[in-house]
C-alpha cells in the first residue's frame, strides 16, 4: 500500500476542522453582513485573519465606529495566544521549518490547528501543516462567504445557534486525548477552574487576558507536575 505524501496527510487530518470551520463561519459571514459589511468585506476579513474571536470582534470594532489603536489593541489581546501556541508547536517541527515556512504557518495556527499538530506523533514537516492549513483556511472563508450571502434571509435564532457550534468543536478535539492521558484531563481542568474564577473575582481582566492568564497557570502546573521525559519521543 501506498504511503501518502505528508501535504495529503495533512489534507486528511484537517477535513474536519474544515467542515466545522464551514458551519462555524457561516454564523460569522450572517453578523458581519448585519453589521454593516459587505459580502466581499466579510470575505476578506477571514481569508487574511484566520480567527474566530479576532474577527467577531473586530467586526464590532468596526460597527461601533473605533478607530485603528482600538482594532490593533483588541486583536492583540484576544490573539497573542497564538503565541504560545506557536512556542508549544516550535519544539515539534521538523528541521526543513526554515524561517519563511515559520512565517507561512504563522498565518494558520488556530486552536484546532494547533492541537491537531499537538497531538500528531513525531516531527512536524512544512508539507504536513500546509496541508492541515490549506483545508481549514478554504472551509473557514467558504462558510464566510456563504452565511454573508445568506446574512440577510436566515432568522437571528438560527445565528445564534450556529454560535455555539466553535466550543462543541473544543470539546470534541479535547475529550479524546484528555481521556487518554491524566496530563492533558488535568491541565483542561485546572484550566477551566482557573477560568470560572477569573469571571467572578478577577473580573477587571479582559476575556482575552484572562484566559491567556489561566493558560499559562494550568500548563506550568502541568510542566511541573507532569515532567515530558526525552523517551516519550522514542
Amino acid at each position: 500500500m501506498r504511503k501518502k505524501s505528508d501535504f495529503i496527510l495533512g489534507l486528511t487530518h484537517g477535513i474536519p476542522i474544515g467542515l466545522g470551520y464551514l458551519s462555524v463561519s457561516f454564523g460569522f459571514g450572517i453578523m458581519a453582513v448585519q453589521s454593516g459589511l459587505s459580502v466581499i468585506e466579510a470575505f476578506i476579513i477571514s481569508l487574511t485573519n484566520l480567527t474566530s474571536a479576532g474577527q467577531v470582534q473586530g467586526v464590532n470594532v468596526i460597527a461601533a465606529g473605533g478607530t485603528f489603536i482600538e482594532m490593533a489593541v483588541v486583536q492583540l489581546v484576544i490573539n497573542i495566544r497564538y503565541s504560545l501556541m506557536a512556542l508549544s508547536l516550535s519544539q515539534k517541527l521538523d528541521e526543513k521549518f526554515t524561517l519563511p515556512y515559520r512565517m507561512l504557518a504563522a498565518y494558520g495556527i488556530t486552536d484546532e490547528i494547533f492541537a491537531v499538530c499537538s497531538s500528531y506523533k513525531g516531527s512536524i514537516k512544512p508539507s504536513y501543516m500546509f496541508g492541515i492549513i490549506s483545508i481549514s483556511t478554504v472551509g473557514w472563508v467558504s462558510g464566510t462567504a456563504l452565511g454573508a450571502a445568506a446574512g440577510e434571509i436566515l432568522p437571528q435564532s438560527l445565528t445564534a445557534a450556529l454560535g455555539i457550534v466553535l466550543y462543541g468543536m473544543f470539546v470534541a478535539i479535547i475529550v479524546p486525548p484528555a481521556r487518554k492521558y491524566r496530563s492533558i484531563l488535568f491541565v483542561v481542568m485546572l484550566a477551566a477552574l482557573l477560568s470560572i474564577a477569573a469571571k467572578y473575582f478577577l473580573s477587571f481582566l479582559s476575556g482575552g487576558f484572562a484566559i491567556i492568564l489561566c493558560a499559562v497557570i494550568a500548563s506550568a502546573f502541568g510542566a511541573l507536575l507532569f515532567p515530558k521525559r526525552e523517551e516519550d519521543d522514542t
